[in-house]
């Protein structure tokens, strides 16, 4: 079981950055896939950004080159900096963690089906 508590969203002018953590029960270092989703308002939940337990990073094409996915080992701490915000990028941002030593390609990467626990959400609004 993990437990995932999301912060550090906020509001923010277009053009803006914020940072996002996940803070995890346990480590997840190289144990679990972590992932960011977010989910606006009227829309489905969509896959932002991915950690796998190899390493690598996964991200959706909405948030190439402005959203950096890493993880602080010894704090066993999952951020997502997200540089050159937009309009669209408005949302509840969600972190989540995969299956224990499940590593996930990247189609699996961004599909909620693939995890299996949850934060609460940190709402991101992002204004002109």
């Amino acid at each position: 079981q993990v437990k995932l508590v999301e912060s550090g969203g906020g509001s923010v002018q277009s053009g803006g950055s914020l940072r996002l953590s996940c803070a995890a029960s346990s480590s997840t270092y190289r144990r679990y896939s972590m992932a960011w989703f977010r989910q606006a308002p009227g829309k489905e939940r969509e896959g932002v950004a991915a950690l796998d337990i190899d390493g690598s990073t996964t991200y959706a094409d909405y948030v190439k080159e402005r959203f950096v996915v890493s993880q602080d080992i010894a704090k066993t701490t999952l951020f997502l900096q997200m540089n050159g915000l937009k309009l669209e990028d408005t949302a509840i941002y969600y972190c989540a963690a995969g299956r224990p030593n499940q590593s996930l390609n990247r189609f699996q990467a961004l599909d909620a089906e693939w995890y299996n626990y949850w934060g609460q959400g940190t709402q991101v609004t992002v204004s002109s």
